[in-house]
C-alpha cells in the first residue's frame, strides 16, 4: 500500500536489519509494489514469507547498531531505531540521518560474507522437502539425491554470478561513495 500511495511522490527506501545481528546490513529503494501472487524460497524459511517486491540495493554493508543508537523514533515510543520490529516507518528527517550514517560508515564485513552458510542451508531443505509418494521410499530418495546434486550445480551457477554482480555493484557504490567524500574534503 505504500509504494502506491507514494507513487509520483518519491522514493521509498529500506533499511534492513536480521534479527539479533547487532547491525543494520543494507539499505534498498523500493521499485515495484507488493506482489502476492508469487511465493519466493528464500533460504531455509521457504513457507514464511508470502509475495515479494523488487528493489534496488543501494548500500550493502554491516553497520553496527551503535552508530544509529543516537537516533530515536517518536512513532515508536521514542525508542533507538535499532529497537524497531518489521516494518517499522521512519521519519523523513530520522531517515536521512539513518542515510548519512550509513553513508559515512567505512564497512569491513557485508552480508555476502555469509551466502555460502545459507546457500549450504538451502541445499538441505531441498533434500528435506517431504514426497508424496510414500509407496517407494527407495525412488524418492535416489531422486532426492540426484535433484540435490542438480539443483547445488544449478544453485552455485547462478549465485555465483549473482553475486559476482552484487559485488561488482557494491565496489562501484563504493568508488562512487569515495568520490562523494573526496568532493566534500575538496
Amino acid at each position: 500500500a505504500a509504494f502506491r500511495e507514494r507513487e509520483g511522490k518519491g522514493a521509498i527506501y529500506l533499511f534492513f536489519s536480521v534479527n539479533a545481528s547487532g547491525h543494520f546490513c543494507g539499505m534498498a529503494e523500493m521499485m515495484s509494489p507488493l506482489d502476492y501472487e508469487h511465493q519466493t524460497d528464500v533460504w531455509s524459511m521457504s513457507n514464511k514469507w508470502q509475495g515479494k517486491f523488487e528493489v534496488k540495493w543501494i548500500y550493502v554493508k554491516d553497520v553496527p547498531n551503535q552508530q544509529f543508537r543516537n537516533i530515536r523514533l517518536e512513532n515508536n515510543d521514542n525508542k533507538p531505531v535499532t529497537n524497531s520490529r518489521d516494518t517499522q516507518e521512519i521519519p523523513y528527517e530520522k531517515g536521512k540521518l539513518m542515510l548519512k550514517t550509513m553513508h559515512l560508515y567505512r564497512d569491513k564485513t557485508s552480508i555476502f560474507d555469509d551466502f555460502q552458510y545459507y546457500e549450504s542451508k538451502q541445499a538441505e531443505e531441498v533434500v528435506k522437502k517431504p514426497s508424496n509418494n510414500d509407496f517407494n521410499n527407495n525412488n524418492t530418495a535416489r531422486e532426492n539425491n540426484n535433484n540435490k546434486r542438480q539443483y547445488s550445480s544449478n544453485k552455485s551457477s547462478s549465485s555465483s554470478v549473482q553475486l559476482e554482480q552484487q559485488q561488482q555493484q557494491q565496489q562501484q557504490q563504493q568508488q562512487q561513495n569515495e568520490n562523494t567524500d573526496n568532493d566534500e574534503n575538496n
